[in-house]
């Protein structure tokens, strides 16, 4: 076999390395004092309906999404957990920063 089609071949005594069974949980959670909450309005790709954009959270997936939970069921609103970011389905920033204020979180409305 000519030497450019030979392939090196690792193995080790606990195998295959490459394929990590365990997630690695790389980020951790800030607690809610030490965070500031961007308000974004955004209306782009939804035919106009404007929808209001939570950023700059350190927050692990779960706790994310847990607190999209908390946002949704006092606001009484829908919405969803992207890329790192809540997206609430009102354009009532001021309630939202009211409700995260009372979590504990310090809130910035950016845009206009």
């Amino acid at each position: 076999m000519p030497k450019e089609y030979s392939r090196t071949v690792w193995s080790s005594k606990s195998g295959d390395q490459r394929k990590d069974t365990k997630p690695a949980d790389s980020q951790k959670s800030l607690p809610p004092g030490e965070q500031v909450v961007y308000l974004h309005r955004d209306s782009k790709g939804r035919g106009g309906k404007g929808v209001a954009v939570l950023r700059g959270l350190v927050l692990t997936e779960t706790d994310l999404a847990i607190l999209a939970k908390k946002l949704k069921q006092s606001l009484g609103v829908g919405g969803t957990v992207k890329a790192a970011t809540i997206e609430l389905q009102t354009q009532e920033r001021e309630k939202i920063a009211a409700a995260l204020t009372k979590l504990g979180y310090r809130v910035k409305i950016a845009g206009g």
